[in-house]
């Protein structure tokens, strides 16, 4: 295994895109493990002059490159060597960090859980400070928030035939899934769709609630350290992102219709229940409904996201 560093940098970064042939910045071995500097946010969320809060120079040096694009601020893409088609990225993300003193949320009229319901003309932007020693957040009424970092997106390259693809929707490639357990210790599970997989990842989060219903989180700056393994023809069984934590299995379902998205959610469950022990679809479908969590992972990324959690303690039977 060898380590590898990736900063942000005005060369390893873009905005908001998921493609298979977006040359990869970095190309390592199966196995390998990379650290990866993200920042979020262009220049009208960063905190103004007086504010305490602290703009690394990285971060004013790749909005000042003025790269095109727009939603998310990626790094990467990392490419596996040996990852093709039909095979799984195995991702463990074994740190994160928090980069930054502060972070920002947003809430705009026309988007979020309840469009048009605030009486708001412009976006409301609101710049938090962060306590990093502490990993709390204060916000502007005094309340504290406790800090578990994660990324909310992560994502390798769609299908060659769905060409580019945005960063504001998850899919079976991953991407923006706002996905609050993905945190640091997760491992998560990304069928390959490309060579190489070309990961890239961004958009941190201080902390989310499940749902994100203003349409952010808490926005910051964030530096993970990730483990790629590549799971050999593995894809076969596996054609949505899935994760796992030491003690839970995680299952996703992304769709427009949250109902829809509980069903696929739901569906990955009961397969991957299948998967690991010996009983029948309709024992595991039996098994969700008497011990599995189902909740909104997100609600404001046109495609919404529900996310199934299921003790691994339950797949230990005689």
């Amino acid at each position: 295994m060898n380590d590898h560093s990736l900063p942000a940098t005005p060369d390893t970064v873009h905005w908001g895109r998921f493609w298979s042939d977006h040359p990869p910045i970095l190309t390592i071995e199966d196995g390998d493990r990379v650290t990866i500097q993200t920042f979020s946010g262009r220049a009208v969320v960063l905190p103004p002059e007086g504010s305490g809060m602290t703009v690394a120079p990285e971060h004013r040096a790749i909005l000042a490159a003025d790269i095109q694009g727009q939603a998310h601020l990626l790094t990467g893409p990392v490419a596996i060597d040996g990852a093709l088609p039909g095979d799984v990225l195995k991702i463990t993300i074994e740190k994160i960090a928090l980069g930054a003193d502060w972070g920002f949320n947003v809430v705009r009229p026309t988007a979020g859980t309840l469009p048009g319901e605030f009486p708001v003309s412009t976006e409301t932007i609101t710049h938090i400070p962060i306590d990093r020693a502490n990993k709390t957040a204060r916000l502007p009424w005094g309340a504290v928030l406790p800090l578990n970092p994660f990324f909310g997106v992560m994502g390798v390259a769609p299908p060659p035939e769905w060409g580019e693809v945005t960063s504001i929707q998850p899919r079976l490639h991953g991407g923006n899934m706002d996905l609050k357990l993905l945190t640091e210790g997760a491992t998560l599970y990304l069928p390959v769709h490309a060579k190489g997989a070309l990961f890239s990842c961004g958009d941190g989060h201080g902390c989310q609630g499940d749902g994100e219903v203003c349409i952010t989180a808490l926005e910051t700056a964030l530096t993970g350290t990730f483990r790629f393994e590549v799971m050999k023809g593995a894809g076969a069984q596996m054609t949505l992102p899935r994760a796992e934590t030491a003690e839970e299995i995680i299952s996703m379902g992304f769709h427009a219709s949250l109902d829809t998205a509980l069903q696929i959610a739901l569906r990955e469950m009961i397969a991957m229940i299948c998967e690991r022990t010996r009983i029948s679809e309709t024992q595991a479908y039996q098994l969700c409904s008497l011990a599995a969590d189902f909740a909104v992972t997100q609600s404001v990324n046109q495609e919404k996201g529900v996310h199934g959690r299921l003790r691994k303690s339950l797949l230990q039977f005689p």
